[in-house]
């Protein structure tokens, strides 16, 4: 096999390569890896990143960046958790979250799009106004004591499948379709690749970069409602530097920082590497002291195997 053809297979297969090394090595390392109970243990804590990852992945395709989302969940769990406590219905409260996570996330569209202030000031402005927002919400304080109906969102089960795996499965899902199968994921790419074609043919810009945005702070809300009901508490904190993994996952499932390049298959893959990670090292009792030095290490090997 020569070198061409070996390059190509890596740089089509290396993040599932990747992927597979992984849970080898950790299955030898440790016996209880591969059991049942930690399987769904790991599918049940890469939910979070993996809903916040579907949104940056759109964020991403359209060579932006979101840095706010981590503060975007923050917010809207404590706006939801406080709608709870003041006794409005279950759905009303998650509309009322998902609708602020929109509407932050068309802030963040709106800003970069039509005053052309770049996303990476934008989104910096809301990771950090957003969180000060949680802040002063709460008085720093959390949210406790939620209904039992809404903590099934993190708790619950649907014959013998968590309910948040439940829901990022049908996230990942429609996600896919969206990029896949519609006029809108085809104009995506399309900015990605190259806006000034696609303003040419007649791709409103503008609108699909707000759009794109939006749903990255739906889906951030979405998460942190995830995240609320599994701690049954809303934290003002909550969040801190998930944008980084969420990016990490998109860039390791070879989505170009460039645009126009990447899905959520790797996506996918990537919040997989990820999660098995974080299990794998707690798992061994490797120190917090040293967990991010090895995952950083890791995530910069496969992205070298990825790329060769």
């Amino acid at each position: 096999m020569n070198r061409y053809s070996l390059g190509s297979i890596l740089q089509r297969f290396g993040i599932a390569i990747s992927f597979v090394l992984l849970c080898v090595a950790l299955s030898l390392l440790s016996d209880r890896f591969l059991t049942l109970p930690n399987i769904v243990n790991v599918l049940r804590q890469i939910t979070i990143n993996g809903i916040i990852a579907v949104g940056m992945t759109y964020v991403i395709l359209i060579a932006e960046i979101d840095l706010s989302v981590g503060s975007v969940l923050a917010l809207t769990s404590i706006v939801t958790a406080d709608m709870l406590q003041k006794g409005l219905p279950i759905p009303l409260a998650i509309l009322i979250g998902l609708a602020l996570g929109a509407l932050l996330g068309a802030v963040n569209g709106v800003i970069t799009a039509k005053f052309r202030v770049p996303s990476f000031i934008t989104t910096l402005g809301m990771l950090t106004s957003a969180r000060g927002a949680a802040l002063l919400y709460t008085e720093g304080r959390p949210i406790t004591g939620l209904p039992d109906g809404f903590r099934a969102l993190g708790r619950g089960e649907v014959a013998g499948i968590p309910a948040p795996v439940l829901i990022a499965g049908v996230v990942f899902v429609l996600g896919w379709l969206i990029l896949k199968r519609t006029q809108a994921g085809e104009y995506i790419y399309a900015i990605g690749n190259n806006p000034t074609a696609a303003r040419l043919v007649g791709i409103s810009i503008d609108r699909y970069r707000t759009l794109v945005f939006l749903v990255a702070g739906l889906l951030a809300a979405l998460a942190g409602m995830i995240l609320t009901a599994r701690l049954n508490s809303a934290q003002p904190t909550a969040g801190v530097a998930f944008e980084l993994d969420a990016i990490a996952a998109v860039v390791l499932g070879g989505t170009s920082f460039s645009g126009g390049v990447g899905g959520l298959g790797g996506t996918l893959l990537g919040a997989l590497i990820i999660g098995v990670l974080d299990n794998g090292l707690n798992l061994l009792n490797i120190s917090s002291l040293y967990e991010q030095l090895v995952k950083g290490a890791v995530i910069a090997l496969a992205l070298l195997i990825h790329r060769k």
